[in-house]
């Protein structure tokens, strides 16, 4: 099997032309009874060997880290994120593996924020006696390696890691220098413009790739899934879906109005991350409506019923739902989304 990487190298190298390869992707995409777009593609594995060496791996890594650790507070994540650019460097850099890929940038990333927070944040004590200050800066430190991580292996989950501590940073200073914010409810609201910020960046990485052909659809891809329940998160807690004592009747039928206005931009971008991120919130909101309706017994089992076929549906017709959604948007909107079949 073939994955969009190996169809990229082999353009690179000049094995293929750039016309054969967009030819092979449409023959494929018709073969399918789908546009390449629609199938969202993302590589994640290229064989039981990426699982091999990704198990090799991570139990290198949690050796590194618990050795380093005993020796100098930080250690371990210095020796681990030292450990994790080495083997990115043979099964990224050379052998193309992907799920190794992303489990050595998850390392590499984690690894960093933890030395510098063991190794650079006491050292910064001097200058900044507000802990939270080092604590953003630790992550500032770990968006600046994301990005030479990215210029030296571009895996694309990078930008997706590096977004996140951009955030991280952010937030951190935002609450420290303005500590009211930590007392005015503050959080579902930072949460929810860091979403809408990352679903931005995700947005121009697919304006720049609208068939999804490239590597940047695959940044887009991560940046979807770590957009999704930042936006999403914030709206549902607002309205007490996951409250202990449970929702209201009112505040699940708004949830479910809220999930099929996803459902909605969803369909329009053509990503699907939207919906999986809302899915509990959503299972809590049905089952709330058919408590009240009065099927206490078989509440749960009917909303899981009801949810599952739902997206089945949505699956089985997805370009076809998209075609109404799309034609409502304005000529200039629809020329920077994926096309329709």
């Amino acid at each position: 099997m073939y994955t969009e990487s190996d169809i990229d190298a082999a353009v690179a190298a000049g094995v293929l032309t750039p016309e054969a390869a967009t030819a092979l992707r449409s023959f494929t995409a018709q073969h399918r009874a789908g546009p390449a777009a629609d199938e969202e593609h993302f590589r994640l594995l290229s064989g039981f060997n990426d699982i091999f060496v990704a198990i090799a791996a991570l139990l290198m890594l949690v050796a590194a880290g618990w050795l380093g650790g005993r020796v100098l507070p930080g250690g371990g994540g210095l020796a681990v994120a030292a450990l994790s650019w080495g083997l990115a460097e043979i099964f990224t850099r050379r052998r193309r593996m992907a799920l190794p890929s992303i489990l050595l940038l998850l390392g590499f990333v984690g690894g960093v924020f933890t030395a510098a927070a063991g190794l650079v944040a006491p050292t910064a004590a001097d200058w900044f006696d507000n802990p939270d200050l080092r604590l953003a800066g630790c992550a500032a430190l770990t968006a600046g390696a994301a990005w030479l991580h990215w210029r030296r292996f571009m895996v694309p989950i990078t930008f997706a890691a590096g977004t996140g501590a951009v955030l991280l940073s952010i937030a951190i200073l935002l609450l420290s220098l303005f500590p009211a914010l930590r007392h005015a409810g503050m959080a579902l609201p930072l949460l929810f413009t860091g979403g809408l910020a990352t679903f931005a960046l995700a947005m121009w990485w697919d304006g720049r790739d609208r068939l999804r052909v490239t590597r940047r659809s695959d940044v887009a891809f991560w940046l979807h899934l770590g957009a999704a329940p930042l936006i999403v998160h914030p709206i549902f807690a607002s309205l007490g879906v996951l409250d202990a004592e449970g929702a209201e009747t009112g505040a699940a039928a708004i949830a479910l109005a809220t999930y099929l206005g996803l459902a909605a931009v969803a369909l329009a971008v053509d990503r699907r991350a939207l919906l999986v991120s809302a899915l509990i919130y959503v299972f809590y909101a049905i089952g709330t409506l058919f408590k009240a309706a009065g099927t206490p017994g078989a509440t749960w089992a009917l909303a899981a019923l009801l949810i599952g076929s739902a997206l089945l549906m949505l699956s089985a017709f997805w370009q076809r739902a998209r075609r109404p959604v799309v034609s409502l948007l304005p000529a200039a909107l629809q020329a920077r989304l994926p096309p329709l079949a």
